[in-house]
């Protein structure tokens, strides 16, 4: 049976409070990151993953080494408490961002480049129409 683990960082990037998703399954790491506005309460959040979590966009997984955690439940302890105070994301987390921000970027180029050559076909076959239209006589 696969393991997956899941996380959610919530931190202020001014103006704005933004959740980071982190996903890992069978040793790969999808992240997405959702701006929230004003600061989330918890159960803000928690209704927020209940109803959207299926419409979340991940990014594409990328391999991720798992750590074993220790079995100490004073260590889990501490770790816990200063995982809390810990602010940010994790930069593997950064680095998938990054990726799918790129991927993105270069979707929309390409449908905008797509969209650009259809008006400009469409415009030249309506003056090719007027223009027949003209010779057409009376």
């Amino acid at each position: 049976m696969d393991k997956i683990t899941g996380r959610l960082t919530v931190y202020f990037q001014d103006p704005f409070w933004v959740g980071v998703f982190e996903r890992v399954v069978e040793g790969k790491l999808s992240v997405c990151r959702i701006p929230f506005g004003a600061e989330p309460s918890e159960a803000e959040l928690y209704t927020f993953i209940l109803e959207n979590y299926n419409q979340l966009q991940f990014s594409p997984a990328v391999d991720f080494v798992i750590k074993k955690t220790a079995k100490n439940p004073k260590r889990r302890q501490r770790e816990a408490a200063k995982a809390m105070k810990r602010t940010g994301i994790g930069t593997k987390s950064q680095q998938v961002l990054q990726m799918q921000r790129e991927a993105m970027k270069t979707e929309r180029r390409e449908s905008s480049r797509e969209r650009k050559l259809a008006e400009k076909q469409r415009k030249f076959e309506l003056k090719q129409k007027k223009r027949k239209e003209k010779h057409r006589g009376h």
